[in-house]
């Protein structure tokens, strides 16, 4: 086996499928789409050169503000809701003294299986103002509040990202569940011996020992936040107005809709730029080195 894992025409000969498709599925696009953005360009043909004129354009678009608000908020959404819940799940259906684990673990990833248009279809007649669940809960309660979920600006975007939140927190549960079940348990037999809460045990043991976990899950979060798409599109279509627009909806607006593929470009190489430099902020904040002391 070390024969051919020093073997360079091995290794070369087991990654290069791999390398062969990322660079046509994933690097070359990306190259495609930066080399488009410097060009006004509408789809078909050669396109004009007008250099960085469409980042220019970008950086003074009223809409670019709202939609990294909007990305933002989503992302906060998914990350109190997935990972913060999702810890709290995970703790509770790792202990052994809990009944109906299996149950529970089950029942978190349902909604991670079922189609995104039927969990939204599902969604918009709860959030419904006259006859949706949540309204009808209020006046049952004698509580006189109705709230107009998906077309009021001050919540719709906070209701659709609880949407995505519910339906894939499963899948961050699932991870965060390997995450706690890949700690020894002699720490925490050995925290309890000297005293310690489990939950203490928990805060100073489990937690500083899932940093990589946590890196993941926040780079998913923080990065789907950003790229929030289909949602928006199933449940308002943006709207109202451009009230629900993301980085990914100013994309999908001025490519299909407006045709302005160049410009579309530059909005899809700023989203990348964004996501990367996320990531690279999660990793340095998450660094295994820092959590091991």
């Amino acid at each position: 086996m070390k024969t051919h894992l020093s073997n360079k025409k091995t290794i070369a000969l087991f990654t290069l499928p791999a390398l062969l498709i990322y660079t046509l599925i994933v690097a070359y696009p990306v190259l495609q789409a930066l080399f488009r953005s410097f060009y006004e360009w509408n789809g078909l043909g050669g396109g004009t050169f007008i250099g960085i004129q469409n980042y220019i354009q970008l950086f003074e678009d009223p809409l670019l503000i709202r939609s990294l608000r909007n990305g933002a908020l989503f992302a906060l959404v998914l990350v109190v809701f997935q990972i913060g819940l999702g810890t709290l799940l995970a703790l509770v259906c790792a202990d052994p003294k809990v009944r109906g684990r299996k149950i529970l673990k089950t029942g978190y990833f349902i909604p991670v299986v079922l189609s995104v248009t039927v969990v939204c279809q599902l969604w918009i007649a709860i959030y419904d103002p006259t006859n949706g669940m949540i309204n009808k809960l209020f006046q049952l309660l004698g509580i006189p509040y109705q709230q107009y979920w998906l077309t009021s600006p001050a919540v719709s975007i906070i209701a659709i990202a609880f949407v995505n939140a519910w339906q894939f927190m499963g899948f961050q549960f699932s991870l965060l569940y390997a995450g706690v079940k890949s700690i020894p348990e002699q720490y925490m037999e050995a925290a309890t011996i000297d005293g310690c809460s489990k939950w203490k045990a928990h805060l100073k043991i489990t937690l500083p020992m899932m940093a990589e976990t946590y890196k993941f899950c926040f780079i998913l979060a923080i990065t789907s936040g950003i790229g929030a798409f289909i949602q928006m599109l199933i449940m308002t279509s943006g709207g109202p107005g451009t009230t629900n627009y993301t980085l990914t909806f100013m994309i999908y607006r001025y490519a299909f809709m407006d045709s302005e593929y160049g410009y579309a470009c530059a909005v899809s190489i700023f989203l990348v730029v964004l996501s990367l430099l996320a990531t690279l902020i999660i990793n340095k904040v998450f660094d295994r080195e820092k959590f091991s002391h």
